[in-house]
């Protein structure tokens, strides 16, 4: 079982452990102080996320983290990744909804920067697939990663709530 939570002071190793999985995708973080720098402003903001296993079986630390933006009505997903062991299984999907839930109130729109269709990434990590199948549209090239590989701006259009009458 996957919880979610927010996440905390001491959370940071937890990120950075995410971040040396993917930094062949994303270019350098773990050793970068702007990384670490950013991190800590979104825990300390309440606008990070963490994905944990309850499963004893699983080895302990996190298996997901979200950084996320919110200047309604532009949302923003800063930073979403999902440890190896777990890419596939839910988790990103988890972290998403309770970001959607906590986050953004609409109307407005959400967008991520992801790989662009040509990058080695957007296969492997089933970055495109995902977020296309929570309804994300791609939308224009953005700047190329720090890596130099291509990259895409993704839109969710979120509409008007219903409130109850």
């Amino acid at each position: 079982m996957i919880t979610i939570r927010p996440a905390r002071e001491g959370d940071l190793d937890g990120f950075l452990t995410l971040a040396s999985q993917v930094e062949h995708w994303f270019g350098p973080m773990v050793g970068e102080p702007g990384f670490h720098r950013a991190v800590t402003a979104h825990i300390r903001d309440g606008a990070a996320l963490l994905a944990e296993s309850t499963e004893h079986t699983d080895p302990p630390g996190p298996v997901g983290g979200l950084l996320f933006g919110a200047e309604p009505p532009a949302y923003h997903v800063h930073w979403l990744v999902t440890s190896e062991r777990c890419r596939g299984t839910g988790v990103g999907r988890l972290l998403m909804a309770e970001a959607m839930r906590r986050y953004v109130s609409g109307p407005g729109t959400v967008e991520v920067v992801t790989f662009g269709p040509d990058h080695p990434g957007a296969v492997e990590s089933g970055a495109r697939v995902f977020y296309e199948r929570l309804g994300f549209a791609p939308g224009e090239p953005a700047e190329p990663g720090p890596e130099g590989g291509s990259r895409q701006i993704y839109r969710l259009d979120v509409p008007v709530p219903v409130t109850p009458v």
